[in-house]
């Protein structure tokens, strides 16, 4: 006969079987989107991978929709040991280092072959970045290519002169302000009535945040400008990983590499089925011409050298390496 107890440590519960000195152990992992959202799916398979793999010795309850922490909450507590794993936008963290948010510097990385190139220069930064707050990556998720949505055809960044602009953080701010526009403060939940008052007449957002808020009932144009391809990552607290035996650490480190996988096709397959939707509502889904093109790619390139000013040596060696 065996005697089981269970113990809360360091944000998971460790249960111990000890007539064997066999431990199992249950994680708790905050996510900040909606069970419907690719990337919760992936996180929700990723989970089931971990506990087959470790044939049960470890077990992730996914806590979606930031019903757990709210997303600007999900690194700290797992760096704090609240819970031992987590996801969150990885950009969050521009303010602490700016090499977190190069993948959210415009016209930088505009396809998904440049986006895995540009993480992979990236990941070796965010590693040692991560490491000395505890914490170590396990993998990042792309969002489907940011596009720009407006009310009237543009063919230059010089039909978006005057233009209000929606804006959600400093990068697009930065943006509007040298495209000539007019920068505009409003939150996801906020942009139909924003466009439908007049508010704002353009934005940069992905063919999902489009789709989902039926961007057809007030615009009438996207541009598949494919601006940047930002990304969420999940972070284990490595105090908590180092507890596990050596097998369930390979079971999780398997498992990561298989959603990281995953994650990037099911991007892309988000980013075709999303604008097929925005089509078959009547968006007109246009190729940039040239001409806008080049303007947009000479503001990120001001951008850029903006930055990298900013991120100093640890921006230089992804950008070398990039």
């Amino acid at each position: 006969m065996f005697r089981y107890i269970s113990k809360y440590v360091g944000g998971f519960t460790v249960a111990l079987c000890l007539g064997t000195g066999v431990q199992a152990a249950n994680w708790d992992m905050p996510t900040p989107y909606p069970d419907a959202t690719f990337h919760t799916v992936n996180i929700q398979q990723f989970a089931k991978d971990v506990s087959e793999n470790s044939g049960g010795k470890l077990t992730i309850k996914v806590h979606s929709a930031g019903s757990l922490f709210k997303h600007p909450e999900i690194k700290n507590a797992v760096r704090n040991g609240q819970v031992p794993i987590g996801e969150f936008f990885l950009s969050l963290l521009a303010n602490e280092n700016p090499a977190f948010g190069i993948d959210s510097q415009p016209f930088l990385a505009t396809n998904y072959g440049d986006a895995q190139r540009l993480w992979a220069a990236q990941k070796p930064v965010v590693d040692r970045l991560l490491d000395a707050q505890g914490l170590m990556a396990l993998y990042a998720v792309p969002w489907p290519p940011q596009g720009l949505y407006t009310k009237k055809e543009v063919a230059s960044v010089a039909d978006l002169k005057g233009m209000k602009f929606r804006t959600n953080n400093a990068v697009l701010e930065k943006m509007a302000t040298l495209a000539g526009a007019a920068p505009t403060q409003i939150e996801v939940p906020d942009i139909p009535q924003a466009f439908a008052t007049g508010r704002v007449e353009a934005m940069i957002t992905s063919p999902s945040t489009g789709a989902n808020s039926k961007a057809w009932d007030y615009l009438n144009h996207f541009y598949d400008t494919q601006a940047w391809v930002p990304k969420n990552i999940i972070v284990v607290n490595k105090r908590a990983f180092q507890r596990l035996d050596a097998k369930t650490q390979s079971a999780v480190k398997q498992a990561a590499a298989a959603a990281e996988k995953r994650g990037w096709e099911m991007s892309k397959k988000e980013t075709a089925e999303k604008i097929a939707v925005l089509k078959a509502n009547g968006i007109k889904v246009h190729t940039p011409s040239p001409e806008l093109m080049k303007g947009l790619k000479d503001i990120g390139a001001k951008m850029i050298t903006e930055w990298k000013v900013s991120a100093g040596a640890d921006g230089q060696a992804i950008l070398s390496k990039y």
